[in-house]
């Protein structure tokens, strides 16, 4: 299907407490649990891209080369009214060119959706969020509980785990 990763992670990048607990877990639990232990390749910002690329391009060659894009729902993001490029192109490439499958991963109890964009709500109406319930904890979960499971289940078929 000429893509190259298995998903692009989507994440609030800001320096709050909150953001340090989201960046820990991005670059650290989810490549640990859904790379090392179940055989995905993921792709984030960051991590992925090379120093000097333009920021814009890197990011929709990669949401491109992406079979689903995994949203990191925060109260920081639900509050941030300057969304994300990537954010952007990523629902753009989801909703209109019907292209990728998004899932959302709730990091915390966000009580009403209301002031999420009305993409993100029609996603969360459509298919739901998988809801991070684990205490923020500094070991990595294991990749049989629930949470990783629901995971997976949203995640394409990988020929690595064939």
């Amino acid at each position: 299907d000429g893509k190259i990763y298995d998903a692009y992670v989507i994440y609030p990048r800001n320096h709050s407490s909150e953001a340090n607990f989201v960046e820990y877990f991005v670059y650290q639990i989810m490549p640990d649990i859904l790379e090392n232990k179940c055989g995905y390749k993921l792709c984030i910002y960051g991590r992925d891209t090379y120093p000097g690329e333009g920021k814009a391009s890197a990011i929709e060659k990669r949401i491109e080369k992406s079979r689903r894009l995994i949203i990191l729902l925060t109260h920081q993001l639900l509050n941030c009214k300057e969304l994300a490029y990537d954010q952007h192109i990523a629902l753009y490439n989801a909703l209109i060119q019907n292209d990728t499958k998004v899932i959302l991963l709730e990091m915390e109890t966000m009580g009403t959706y209301e002031t999420l964009q009305e993409s993100l709500r029609y996603i969360i109406k459509q298919q739901g969020t998988v809801k991070w319930k684990e205490q923020h904890t500094v070991h990595p979960q294991s990749s049989n509980s629930k949470f990783w499971k629901h995971v997976r289940y949203h995640m394409p078929l990988t020929l690595r785990s064939a």
